[in-house]
């Protein structure tokens, strides 16, 4: 077992920059980034709303760059999965093994209580680590909705961020897919570029604020299909060309250059059921502290990034809580010494 003095659990915009903020502070940082480093941002074409980068940015070169500035400062990257750990007493344990006869990619589908089990097995073993303080960013991850062509397309006409992406689509004809505040809002982003906004809803009538769908209803650029549903996205193997979409069980083809998902998010908590407090929508809940921004429910553990944040969701607002966490996790090993 190795004791660590600050683990970063999670590799995107939050976690990445709180290793920087922290190793910059002689904080021996270690971040365990799973399988896969970089978090959503690695499916992300072009990015032209993080600052600093007038012509825009890719994605995964964003956070190559993101991580080997945490590297040079200091920050140890591991490529290892965290499956367990135990906050109910410190040093915190944190375990990277898995059950018997489970390997990573069982582990990841396991949910409820089997996932509960598993972990509950996992920490009667020995911890692989222990650490004298916590950042979670582990983020969350758009819902999809598992139909043909969804994720062969990602990132190249289907996109779960109109605020992000809206600009890619001046004078094209977009989808966007739900009936909540978040799908009105992608709806609305996208009157300043596309020419054609179409809703998909599989209701007759939006789950949506009643102020949110009244301007919606009322933009004569958007469309609502009532009682619809996206059966599968097409294209030419490089981008979205049109749509199957169920309507009246009927099923019809419509030529489309962009598909967005607006159907919700799921954070990546399910590490941290009974260790740490969660709101209704399964985000960790930052509670008021007079000195730490980013404390959880437990002393000692603080979060940042889309993990706790269920409302902006931008890679920028990430990276500053991952700052904010930084500063937090200084000052609170500062008052251990």
């Amino acid at each position: 077992m190795k004791k660590l003095n600050l683990a970063i659990i999670g590799s995107g915009p939050a976690g990445l920059t709180a290793g920087i903020y922290t190793s910059r502070a002689r904080i021996e940082t270690t971040l365990f980034s799973g399988m896969e480093i970089g978090g959503q941002l690695m499916y992300t074409t072009d990015i032209e709303n993080f600052p600093g980068f007038p012509e825009g940015k890719s994605g995964p070169l964003l956070m190559m760059d993101l991580q080997k500035q945490a590297a040079r400062f200091g920050t140890v990257i591991k490529y290892e999965q965290i499956t367990a750990v135990d906050f109910s007493k410190k040093p915190f344990a944190l375990w990277t093994t898995l059950p018997s006869g489970v390997d990573h990619k069982q582990f990841k589908s396991l949910s409820g209580e089997e996932l509960l089990a598993a972990m509950a097995e996992i920490r009667k073993t020995e911890p692989a680590y222990q650490a004298e303080a916590i950042i979670i960013a582990t983020g969350a991850s758009s819902i999809m909705l598992g139909v043909p062509g969804e994720k062969e397309y990602f990132g190249h006409g289907v996109s779960t961020c109109a605020v992000c992406d809206a600009a890619f689509y001046k004078d094209k004809n977009v989808y966007v897919i739900g009936g909540g505040d978040s799908a009105m809002e992608d709806a609305m982003a996208l009157t300043k570029f596309a020419t054609s906004i179409n809703i998909l809803y599989r209701g007759e009538a939006f789950r949506a604020s009643k102020i949110m769908q009244e301007r919606v209803l009322a933009n004569p650029k958007i469309k609502v299909i009532w009682k619809s549903n996206l059966k599968e996205v097409l294209g030419d193997g490089k981008a979205v060309k049109s749509i199957k979409v169920e309507v009246d069980d009927q099923i019809q083809e419509l030529p489309a250059d962009g598909v967005f998902l607006a159907i919700g998010h799921k954070p990546t908590t399910s590490l941290f059921t009974n260790q740490l407090t969660l709101d209704k929508g399964q985000y960790i809940e930052l509670i008021a502290h007079e000195t730490y921004a980013t404390a959880t429910s437990v002393n000692g553990v603080f979060a940042a990034g889309d993990v706790a944040d269920h409302r902006y969701r931008q890679a920028i607002v990430s990276a500053g809580m991952g700052t904010q966490a930084a500063l937090d996790v200084e000052h609170y090993l500062a008052n251990l010494a």
